[in-house]
Protein backbone atom coordinates (compact mmCIF):
# COMPACT_ATOMS: atom_id res chain seq x y z
CA UNK A 1 0.00 0.00 0.00
CA UNK A 2 1.74 3.64 -0.92
CA UNK A 3 2.16 5.98 1.56
CA UNK A 4 2.07 9.53 0.72
CA UNK A 5 3.83 11.71 3.59
CA UNK A 6 2.63 15.25 4.11
CA UNK A 7 4.54 17.71 6.08
CA UNK A 8 2.37 20.04 8.19
CA UNK A 9 3.88 23.61 10.23
CA UNK A 10 1.90 23.92 13.18
CA UNK A 11 2.75 27.32 14.63
CA UNK A 12 1.47 28.40 18.22
CA UNK A 13 1.33 24.23 18.91
CA UNK A 14 2.49 25.07 22.62
CA UNK A 15 -0.62 26.80 23.23
CA UNK A 16 -4.12 25.18 24.52
CA UNK A 17 -5.91 24.71 21.09
CA UNK A 18 -2.97 24.17 19.36
CA UNK A 19 -1.60 21.42 21.47
CA UNK A 20 -5.11 19.13 22.71
CA UNK A 21 -7.12 19.78 19.50
CA UNK A 22 -5.19 20.30 16.85
CA UNK A 23 -2.00 18.27 17.15
CA UNK A 24 -2.95 15.47 19.64
CA UNK A 25 -6.57 14.79 19.03
CA UNK A 26 -6.34 15.72 15.44
CA UNK A 27 -2.97 15.36 13.71
CA UNK A 28 -1.25 13.04 15.93
CA UNK A 29 -4.71 10.92 15.96
CA UNK A 30 -4.45 10.35 12.52
CA UNK A 31 -0.96 8.98 12.43
CA UNK A 32 -2.44 6.60 15.37
CA UNK A 33 -5.11 5.46 13.19
CA UNK A 34 -2.50 4.80 9.97
CA UNK A 35 -3.20 7.84 8.40
CA UNK A 36 -6.10 8.51 5.73
CA UNK A 37 -7.30 6.34 3.15
CA UNK A 38 -7.24 8.31 -0.74
CA UNK A 39 -9.62 7.21 -3.04
CA UNK A 40 -6.99 5.65 -5.32
CA UNK A 41 -5.95 3.78 -2.55
CA UNK A 42 -2.77 5.84 -1.62
CA UNK A 43 -2.30 7.11 2.62
CA UNK A 44 -1.94 10.48 3.62
CA UNK A 45 0.52 10.45 6.53
CA UNK A 46 0.80 13.73 8.47
CA UNK A 47 4.25 14.47 9.68
CA UNK A 48 4.00 17.62 12.29
CA UNK A 49 6.66 20.08 12.12
CA UNK A 50 6.04 22.10 15.56
CA UNK A 51 6.23 26.09 15.62
CA UNK A 52 6.50 28.33 18.13
CA UNK A 53 8.49 30.76 20.09
CA UNK A 54 10.10 28.38 23.41
CA UNK A 55 12.59 26.27 22.46
CA UNK A 56 12.06 24.41 25.91
CA UNK A 57 8.45 23.69 25.77
CA UNK A 58 8.53 23.03 21.73
CA UNK A 59 11.43 20.10 22.76
CA UNK A 60 9.46 19.19 25.71
CA UNK A 61 6.29 18.65 23.16
CA UNK A 62 8.73 17.11 21.01
CA UNK A 63 10.06 14.40 22.93
CA UNK A 64 7.10 13.44 24.76
CA UNK A 65 5.57 12.44 21.16
CA UNK A 66 8.53 11.19 19.37
CA UNK A 67 8.47 13.77 16.75
CA UNK A 68 11.19 14.70 14.95
CA UNK A 69 11.16 18.44 13.81
CA UNK A 70 10.90 21.89 15.50
CA UNK A 71 11.63 25.26 15.34
CA UNK A 72 11.47 28.50 16.73
CA UNK A 73 11.71 30.26 13.29
CA UNK A 74 9.17 30.82 10.95
CA UNK A 75 11.19 31.30 8.05
CA UNK A 76 13.03 28.46 7.75
CA UNK A 77 9.77 26.42 8.17
CA UNK A 78 8.38 28.68 5.05
CA UNK A 79 11.92 28.33 3.02
CA UNK A 80 11.40 24.62 3.50
CA UNK A 81 10.37 22.70 -0.07
CA UNK A 82 9.26 20.06 1.75
CA UNK A 83 6.66 21.53 4.40
CA UNK A 84 3.25 21.29 2.15
CA UNK A 85 0.85 22.71 4.87
CA UNK A 86 0.97 25.77 6.91
CA UNK A 87 -1.21 25.67 10.06
CA UNK A 88 -2.15 28.87 12.45
CA UNK A 89 -2.90 28.62 15.91
CA UNK A 90 -1.04 31.64 17.43
CA UNK A 91 -2.76 34.63 19.26
CA UNK A 92 -4.74 36.49 17.07
CA UNK A 93 -2.49 39.49 16.66
CA UNK A 94 0.02 37.49 14.88
CA UNK A 95 -1.71 35.12 12.40
CA UNK A 96 -2.41 37.98 10.21
CA UNK A 97 1.03 38.85 9.11
CA UNK A 98 1.78 34.29 9.54
CA UNK A 99 -0.82 33.98 7.38
CA UNK A 100 0.29 36.60 4.10
CA UNK A 101 3.59 35.41 4.51
CA UNK A 102 2.89 31.46 4.07
CA UNK A 103 0.72 32.33 1.18
CA UNK A 104 3.53 34.11 -0.68
CA UNK A 105 5.35 31.37 0.25
CA UNK A 106 3.57 28.88 -1.66
CA UNK A 107 2.24 26.92 1.32
CA UNK A 108 -0.82 25.45 1.51
CA UNK A 109 -2.28 27.44 4.41
CA UNK A 110 -5.65 26.09 7.19
CA UNK A 111 -5.70 28.63 10.18
CA UNK A 112 -8.27 29.03 13.22
CA UNK A 113 -10.32 32.28 14.04
CA UNK A 114 -10.38 34.53 13.43
CA UNK A 115 -8.49 35.10 10.19
CA UNK A 116 -7.37 39.17 10.62
CA UNK A 117 -8.54 42.11 12.82
CA UNK A 118 -10.76 43.22 10.23
CA UNK A 119 -12.91 41.89 7.63
CA UNK A 120 -10.81 44.40 5.13
CA UNK A 121 -7.58 42.29 6.10
CA UNK A 122 -9.55 39.04 5.59
CA UNK A 123 -11.02 39.27 2.10
CA UNK A 124 -7.36 40.54 1.02
CA UNK A 125 -5.87 37.01 2.82
CA UNK A 126 -8.39 35.44 0.77
CA UNK A 127 -8.09 36.77 -2.36
CA UNK A 128 -4.26 36.21 -2.04
CA UNK A 129 -4.75 32.80 -1.51
CA UNK A 130 -6.92 32.22 -4.66
CA UNK A 131 -4.50 33.48 -6.83
CA UNK A 132 -1.66 31.98 -5.32
CA UNK A 133 -3.53 28.71 -6.60
CA UNK A 134 -3.15 27.07 -2.80
CA UNK A 135 -5.62 24.88 -1.21
CA UNK A 136 -7.30 27.28 1.78
CA UNK A 137 -9.16 26.71 4.68
CA UNK A 138 -10.63 28.05 8.27
CA UNK A 139 -11.39 25.99 11.04
CA UNK A 140 -14.98 25.49 11.51
CA UNK A 141 -15.24 22.68 14.07
CA UNK A 142 -18.77 23.11 15.19
CA UNK A 143 -20.11 22.61 12.21
CA UNK A 144 -18.73 19.13 13.11
CA UNK A 145 -20.32 18.38 16.33
CA UNK A 146 -22.77 15.65 17.19
CA UNK A 147 -25.84 18.18 18.30
CA UNK A 148 -25.21 20.16 15.31
CA UNK A 149 -25.18 17.37 13.16
CA UNK A 150 -28.00 16.18 14.82
CA UNK A 151 -29.68 19.61 14.55
CA UNK A 152 -28.48 20.03 11.25
CA UNK A 153 -30.95 16.37 10.35
CA UNK A 154 -33.87 17.55 12.02
CA UNK A 155 -33.64 20.95 9.38
CA UNK A 156 -32.56 18.92 6.29
CA UNK A 157 -35.75 16.50 6.58
CA UNK A 158 -38.63 19.37 7.68
CA UNK A 159 -38.89 18.70 11.40
CA UNK A 160 -39.52 22.37 12.02
CA UNK A 161 -42.06 23.43 9.69
CA UNK A 162 -41.46 27.19 9.06
CA UNK A 163 -38.55 28.43 11.56
CA UNK A 164 -39.17 30.98 13.34
CA UNK A 165 -36.73 31.98 15.91
CA UNK A 166 -33.07 30.58 17.23
CA UNK A 167 -31.85 31.44 20.80
CA UNK A 168 -27.81 30.85 21.36
CA UNK A 169 -26.62 30.57 24.96
CA UNK A 170 -23.07 30.49 24.92
CA UNK A 171 -20.45 30.72 27.73
CA UNK A 172 -19.52 29.82 31.12
CA UNK A 173 -17.92 32.08 34.45
CA UNK A 174 -13.97 32.31 33.70
CA UNK A 175 -12.28 33.04 37.29
CA UNK A 176 -10.98 36.76 37.60
CA UNK A 177 -7.37 34.82 38.23
CA UNK A 178 -6.77 36.76 41.75
CA UNK A 179 -7.19 32.83 43.83
CA UNK A 180 -8.50 30.43 41.18
CA UNK A 181 -6.55 30.39 38.42
CA UNK A 182 -8.19 31.85 35.13
CA UNK A 183 -9.52 28.80 32.40
CA UNK A 184 -8.98 31.12 29.55
CA UNK A 185 -5.22 33.20 28.72
CA UNK A 186 -4.90 36.85 29.64
CA UNK A 187 -4.62 38.38 26.22
CA UNK A 188 -8.37 37.07 25.51
CA UNK A 189 -9.53 40.21 27.82
CA UNK A 190 -6.98 42.72 25.99
CA UNK A 191 -8.51 44.50 22.83
CA UNK A 192 -4.45 45.80 22.20
CA UNK A 193 -3.69 41.79 21.81
CA UNK A 194 -6.55 40.86 19.65
CA UNK A 195 -9.23 40.08 22.66
CA UNK A 196 -12.67 40.03 22.69
CA UNK A 197 -15.36 37.74 22.75
CA UNK A 198 -17.01 39.57 19.85
CA UNK A 199 -14.14 38.55 17.85
CA UNK A 200 -13.66 35.18 19.14
CA UNK A 201 -17.09 33.92 19.08
CA UNK A 202 -18.94 35.80 16.29
CA UNK A 203 -17.23 34.00 13.50
CA UNK A 204 -18.30 30.74 15.20
CA UNK A 205 -22.08 31.88 15.23
CA UNK A 206 -21.26 33.20 11.38
CA UNK A 207 -20.74 30.08 9.55
CA UNK A 208 -22.83 27.98 12.09
CA UNK A 209 -25.86 29.81 11.79
CA UNK A 210 -25.58 30.38 7.68
CA UNK A 211 -24.80 26.77 7.77
CA UNK A 212 -28.29 25.79 9.20
CA UNK A 213 -30.88 28.87 8.52
CA UNK A 214 -28.74 30.77 5.72
CA UNK A 215 -27.29 34.19 5.30
CA UNK A 216 -27.69 37.02 8.26
CA UNK A 217 -28.95 40.52 6.97
CA UNK A 218 -28.45 42.17 9.81
CA UNK A 219 -27.60 42.70 13.60
CA UNK A 220 -28.05 44.25 16.61
CA UNK A 221 -25.63 43.87 19.48
CA UNK A 222 -24.45 45.64 22.35
CA UNK A 223 -21.17 44.22 24.12
CA UNK A 224 -19.99 44.83 27.77
CA UNK A 225 -16.80 44.61 30.00
CA UNK A 226 -18.50 42.99 33.26
CA UNK A 227 -15.38 42.07 35.05
CA UNK A 228 -12.82 44.93 34.18
CA UNK A 229 -10.17 43.72 36.65
CA UNK A 230 -8.05 40.34 36.05
CA UNK A 231 -4.99 38.67 37.43
CA UNK A 232 -2.76 37.34 34.46
CA UNK A 233 -0.94 33.74 34.45
CA UNK A 234 2.15 35.51 36.62
CA UNK A 235 -1.18 36.55 39.28
CA UNK A 236 -0.30 40.43 38.17
CA UNK A 237 -3.44 42.61 38.09
CA UNK A 238 -4.24 43.84 34.69
CA UNK A 239 -7.37 46.08 33.62
CA UNK A 240 -9.47 44.32 31.29
CA UNK A 241 -9.63 46.53 27.62
CA UNK A 242 -11.11 43.70 25.45
CA UNK A 243 -15.38 42.58 25.71
CA UNK A 244 -16.16 39.25 27.95
CA UNK A 245 -20.12 39.38 26.36
CA UNK A 246 -21.90 40.76 24.19
CA UNK A 247 -25.90 40.40 23.52
CA UNK A 248 -27.13 40.23 20.13
CA UNK A 249 -30.19 39.85 17.71
CA UNK A 250 -29.32 38.49 14.30
CA UNK A 251 -31.89 38.56 11.36
CA UNK A 252 -31.78 35.80 8.69
CA UNK A 253 -32.71 36.41 5.05
CA UNK A 254 -35.35 33.84 5.38
CA UNK A 255 -37.49 35.56 7.88
CA UNK A 256 -36.07 33.40 10.99
CA UNK A 257 -34.42 35.73 13.97
CA UNK A 258 -31.61 34.83 16.48
CA UNK A 259 -31.19 36.57 19.73
CA UNK A 260 -27.38 35.62 20.58
CA UNK A 261 -26.04 35.20 24.37
CA UNK A 262 -22.12 34.80 25.09
CA UNK A 263 -20.20 35.32 28.12
CA UNK A 264 -17.26 34.66 29.93
CA UNK A 265 -19.20 36.08 33.32
CA UNK A 266 -22.18 33.10 32.99
CA UNK A 267 -22.74 30.69 35.35
CA UNK A 268 -24.02 27.77 33.85
CA UNK A 269 -27.65 26.89 34.39
CA UNK A 270 -28.26 24.25 31.06
CA UNK A 271 -26.81 20.55 29.94
CA UNK A 272 -24.16 22.16 28.25
CA UNK A 273 -21.85 24.90 27.57
CA UNK A 274 -23.79 25.57 24.09
CA UNK A 275 -27.17 25.43 23.57
CA UNK A 276 -28.88 26.23 20.84
CA UNK A 277 -33.00 26.41 20.32
CA UNK A 278 -35.02 26.28 17.16
CA UNK A 279 -38.57 26.83 17.63
CA UNK A 280 -40.86 26.40 14.41
CA UNK A 281 -44.32 25.91 13.56
CA UNK A 282 -44.10 21.96 13.75
CA UNK A 283 -41.43 21.42 16.37
CA UNK A 284 -39.11 22.81 18.54
CA UNK A 285 -35.63 21.66 19.20
CA UNK A 286 -32.67 22.18 21.74
CA UNK A 287 -29.01 21.74 20.68
CA UNK A 288 -25.57 21.44 22.21
CA UNK A 289 -22.37 19.76 21.75
CA UNK A 290 -23.63 16.54 22.06
CA UNK A 291 -27.13 16.41 22.55
CA UNK A 292 -30.04 17.26 20.60
CA UNK A 293 -33.51 17.28 22.31
CA UNK A 294 -36.56 17.54 20.27
CA UNK A 295 -40.78 18.43 20.85
CA UNK A 296 -42.87 17.91 18.20
CA UNK A 297 -46.21 20.26 18.39
CA UNK A 298 -48.06 17.32 19.01
CA UNK A 299 -46.04 16.73 22.15
CA UNK A 300 -46.31 20.19 23.43
CA UNK A 301 -48.07 20.61 26.91
CA UNK A 302 -50.59 23.88 27.26
CA UNK A 303 -49.48 26.26 30.03
CA UNK A 304 -51.86 28.11 31.88
CA UNK A 305 -50.16 31.30 33.79
CA UNK A 306 -51.03 30.83 37.47
CA UNK A 307 -48.11 32.30 39.75
CA UNK A 308 -50.58 31.79 42.83
CA UNK A 309 -50.19 28.47 42.59
CA UNK A 310 -47.15 25.64 41.89
CA UNK A 311 -46.60 24.72 37.92
CA UNK A 312 -47.92 20.83 37.79
CA UNK A 313 -45.49 20.49 34.44
CA UNK A 314 -42.61 19.29 34.38
CA UNK A 315 -40.68 21.14 30.96
CA UNK A 316 -37.77 18.86 30.54
CA UNK A 317 -39.22 15.82 31.01
CA UNK A 318 -41.67 16.59 27.71
CA UNK A 319 -38.42 16.70 25.40
CA UNK A 320 -37.04 13.21 23.96
CA UNK A 321 -33.48 12.84 22.80
CA UNK A 322 -32.06 12.42 18.93
CA UNK A 323 -30.27 9.21 19.13
CA UNK A 324 -26.67 9.27 17.91
CA UNK A 325 -27.43 6.76 15.54
CA UNK A 326 -23.99 7.31 14.44
CA UNK A 327 -20.46 7.45 15.52
CA UNK A 328 -19.33 10.98 15.94
CA UNK A 329 -15.24 11.65 15.59
CA UNK A 330 -13.77 14.67 17.07
CA UNK A 331 -14.62 17.69 15.13
CA UNK A 332 -11.21 19.24 14.73
CA UNK A 333 -10.01 15.67 13.82
CA UNK A 334 -12.93 15.12 11.27
CA UNK A 335 -12.13 18.74 9.29
CA UNK A 336 -8.57 18.07 9.34
CA UNK A 337 -9.00 15.20 7.40
CA UNK A 338 -11.34 16.81 5.10
CA UNK A 339 -8.46 19.79 4.66
CA UNK A 340 -5.71 17.19 4.42
CA UNK A 341 -7.05 15.29 1.30
CA UNK A 342 -7.81 18.11 -0.40
CA UNK A 343 -4.31 20.03 0.06
CA UNK A 344 -3.14 16.40 -0.52
CA UNK A 345 -5.01 16.45 -4.11
CA UNK A 346 -4.55 20.01 -5.08
CA UNK A 347 -8.54 20.94 -5.35
CA UNK A 348 -10.35 23.84 -2.79
CA UNK A 349 -11.28 23.50 0.26
CA UNK A 350 -15.47 24.06 0.97
CA UNK A 351 -14.83 26.33 4.19
CA UNK A 352 -11.75 28.53 3.05
CA UNK A 353 -10.56 31.96 3.99
CA UNK A 354 -13.46 33.54 2.38
CA UNK A 355 -15.48 32.22 4.65
CA UNK A 356 -13.33 33.18 7.34
CA UNK A 357 -13.61 36.41 6.42
CA UNK A 358 -17.38 36.72 6.14
CA UNK A 359 -17.06 35.89 10.01
CA UNK A 360 -14.84 38.46 10.85
CA UNK A 361 -17.07 40.87 8.89
CA UNK A 362 -20.17 39.90 11.58
CA UNK A 363 -18.04 40.80 14.64
CA UNK A 364 -16.41 43.85 12.68
CA UNK A 365 -20.04 44.63 12.06
CA UNK A 366 -21.17 43.86 15.79
CA UNK A 367 -19.24 45.90 17.14
CA UNK A 368 -20.11 48.36 15.42
CA UNK A 369 -23.47 48.04 15.83
CA UNK A 370 -22.81 48.01 19.78
CA UNK A 371 -20.80 51.18 19.52
CA UNK A 372 -23.23 53.17 17.33
CA UNK A 373 -26.23 51.79 19.31
CA UNK A 374 -28.18 51.00 16.14
CA UNK A 375 -29.24 47.99 13.96
CA UNK A 376 -26.34 47.49 11.21
CA UNK A 377 -27.11 45.58 7.77
CA UNK A 378 -24.68 42.71 6.34
CA UNK A 379 -23.72 43.28 2.98
CA UNK A 380 -25.22 40.44 0.62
Amino acid sequence: MARKVIHVAVNGVTGRMGYRQHLVRSLLAIREQGGIRLDDGTVLYPEPVLVGRSEERLRVIAERHGLARWTTSLDEVLADPDVDVYFDTQVTSARETALARAIAAGKHVYTEKPVAHSAAAAFGLAEAATAAGITHGVVQDKLFLPGMIKLRRLLREGFFGRVLSVRVEFGYWVFEGDGIPAQRPSWNYRAEDGGGIVLDMFPHWQYLLEDLFGPVRAVYARRAIHLPRRWDESGEPYDVTADDAAYAVLEFAGGAIASVNSSWAVRVNRRELLELQVDGTHGSAVAGLRECAVQHKVSTPMPVWNPDLPDPLDYPAMWTDVPDNASFDNGFKTQWELFLKDAALGRPFPWNLSAGARGVQLAELAMRSSDEGRRVEVPA
